[in-house]
């Protein structure tokens, strides 16, 4: 068994979706596809009134989502002026806007519509935002579906995206402390372990990824970017199955080898994203030199050297972060990045994991203390000449970081990495 299976080849294959089988919805169920092909098809108030029956079908609406005419959000926008632009991508542009009626800024993302999919994955995004309603996760104000405008609008973040402060920071740019990494990170987190587990229905996020984590003024995180989120398998079904979309080098290999999708997959997606925000590297960067291309192919020999774990952390950081969470929060990044889907933790799990990590205070010898719970037990970590030591409920749990095989047991299960000789590398 290896972790860092995926995304490992610098020779990668083209990132665009590969088809798979169509999912067939089970027991008369429609999936999320055929709700926004249907809708995109209605227009004015019957497209509305569509949007809050189908809401209905699904479960409660949480969150009082707007409708708004095209004229207030180019007001808004000051005519979509270049000035008022804060983002752009393959989905469009996006731009800060100041809505008079609610006294209040809001970030308006206007969609490019090339062919269906971006309808699609438009009505999807006010589906779920209409569903969900946590901290960790952007919030909806409202959108606009005027003819053949595809616009929605959201709550702003002052300080952009995760990406923006991790990954292209210029020479002016302060970069983030440790603590901030890990108070990121553990929001991200919650993010993600509300939609799997509280979420009605639950929700598998499916492009977790740093340029979709945004950012509040005190850098609190929140999830965005809805648009490939998929409703989790009813109980009794295993996986959804479904085309492979995503951005290349997150994806799960087991996803991307078969269109089977499960929170496992967002957990790969999230040690992918942990690993950047670790060592203030992409996952995938032409930039570098070839050996340093792929974050995951650059940092398999180093995970195998415990004498060199510190060459692991953002050289940004100046040294300035706790040894022993460096070394804890790369443990919680390989087993997140396990090959094997089964073997990877829970979203809970790395959340009690996250909180302590996210105390560690620069200098503390023992810092927040030798235990760690875990789904209501407790986890100790023991760090001696650099071997970690787990116990998980009533067994005891050990993971070798360095030099050799690590195992870590979660509750009700074994999950195992191998972070040195059996260091495979299954390439897609």
């Amino acid at each position: 068994m290896s972790c860092f299976p995926c995304c490992c080849n610098s020779q990668a294959k083209s990132s665009s979706p590969r088809l798979c089988p169509s999912r067939k919805p089970s027991n008369g169920r429609r999936t999320f596809k055929s709700l926004a092909a249907a809708m995109s098809l209605k227009t004015g108030s019957s497209r509305h009134r569509q949007i809050d029956a189908e809401i209905r079908k699904y479960g409660e609406a949480k969150n009082d989502v707007k409708i708004f005419a095209y004229e207030d959000l180019n007001e808004a926008t000051n005519n979509f002026s270049s000035e008022r632009l804060i983002g752009e991508g393959g989905f469009g542009n996006v731009y800060k806007g100041y809505l008079a009626s609610l006294d209040q800024t809001a970030a308006v993302k206007v969609l490019n519509r090339q062919g269906a999919q971006g309808t699609r994955e438009f009505f999807s995004e006010i589906l779920m935002l209409s569903m969900v309603q946590h901290p960790n996760l952007v919030r909806l104000i409202g959108y606009c579906a005027d003819g053949d405008h595809r616009i929605l609008v959201y709550e702003f973040m002052a300080n952009g995206s995760l990406e923006n402060h991790l990954l292209d920071i210029g020479e002016n740019k302060e970069a983030l402390d440790w603590k901030t990494r890990m108070k990121i990170a553990e929001g991200a987190a919650r993010g993600l372990e509300y939609l799997h587990n509280s979420a009605d229905p639950q929700v598998i996020f499916r492009d977790f990824k740093s340029s979709n984590i945004l950012l509040d003024e005190n850098f609190n995180p929140k999830l965005s970017d809805f648009g490939l989120a998929k409703i989790a398998p009813k109980e009794g079904e295993d996986y959804v199955k479904t085309r492979v979309m995503g951005t290349f080098g997150y994806c799960a290999p087991e996803y991307a080898a078969t269109g089977q999708l499960t929170t496992k997959s967002d957990i790969y997606s999230f040690g992918v994203v942990f690993l950047e925000i670790i060592t203030g590297r992409r996952v995938l960067d032409p930039a570098r030199v070839t050996a340093e291309q792929n974050l995951i192919d650059w940092a398999q020999p180093l995970i195998k050297d415990r004498t060199k774990f510190s060459l692991m952390a953002d050289p940004a950081l100046k040294g300035q972060f706790p040894v022993k969470g460096l070394f804890q929060a790369l443990a919680v990044a390989a087993m997140c990045l396990q090959e094997e889907a089964d073997t990877r933790p829970y979203m809970d799990d790395v959340v009690t994991a996250l909180t302590h990590l996210a105390v560690h205070k620069i200098g503390e010898k023992d810092i927040a203390g030798e235990s760690i719970k875990i789904a209501g037990h407790v986890e100790s970590i023991k760090i001696v000449g650099h071997v970690e030591s787990t116990k998980v409920p009533g067994h005891v749990e050990s993971t070798k970081v360095p030099d050799h095989v690590g195992s870590v047991k979660v509750p009700g299960h074994v999950e195992s990495f191998r972070a040195a000789n059996s260091m495979g590398s299954e390439r897609m």
